[in-house]
């Protein structure tokens, strides 16, 4: 297996990524490539989803796939349950990293920098256009904990359906967004020989400084 796994080599040939065709400050640069990604990457990957990465009260670092829901010169904004996994770590620890990786582009963008919650109103106005059964799972749902079966999520999803059957579900107080707002940006375009190009934004003193890193 281990021999099979090293044998498991991928030769990026794309075009690189110079310092001039990168912009001062990060976030044109992944606007752009967030576009570029949209139109090339096909199912299943979807150019949104993201590794994101928190760390428990413990020092103990946790990863999942989520999917980017909203990006504007604040940051990055995602959506989940308060009382989950994730949002007790950011609770304890409100820092995170996240990373996107575009295969077909050879490229990924890892971003790091602080978390908070962002305002219910703005939590709500995105609930309002999730699809009735999204809302619905977010109220049924007890994210994270132990439940017995199938069967019992099933239930709980009866029973929300019912509560909800004359009226349509609000946005729960135990669930919304959170935006990482970034102090590091890296941009990462595969290359031959290894030789992949690295370009890492760093945010000192309210400005972005530029550098290159070694691959």
């Amino acid at each position: 297996m281990s021999q099979r796994l090293a044998d498991m080599r991928r030769n990026y040939a794309r075009e690189g990524l110079t310092e001039s065709q990168a912009p001062e400050e990060p976030f044109a640069l992944f606007h752009q490539w967030f576009g570029e990604a949209v139109k090339t990457e096909q199912a299943p990957v979807e150019a949104n989803a993201m590794t994101l990465a928190t760390v428990d009260g413990d020092g103990r670092p946790h990863c999942r796939v989520l999917l980017l829901k909203g990006l504007d010169t604040q940051g990055f904004t995602f959506f989940t349950n308060y009382d989950s996994a994730k949002g007790q770590q950011l609770a304890a620890r409100p820092f995170a990293a996240m990373t996107f990786f575009w295969p077909t582009l050879e490229r990924q963008v890892r971003i790091e920098g602080r978390v908070m919650k962002v305002s219910h109103e703005e939590s709500d106005a995105y609930f309002q256009v999730r699809p009735l059964g999204s809302r619905l799972g977010a109220w049924a749902s007890p994210q994270s904990q132990v439940i017995a079966d199938r069967e019992a999520l099933e239930g709980l999803l009866k029973a929300t359906e019912a509560r909800f059957s004359d009226t349509q579900p609000d946005c729960p107080e135990h669930w919304g967004g959170y935006r990482l707002v970034p102090d590091r940006i890296e941009f990462w375009q595969g290359r031959p020989s290894r030789l992949h190009d690295r370009l890492n934004y760093r945010l000192v003193d309210g400005q972005w400084t530029r550098e290159r890193l070694a691959p």
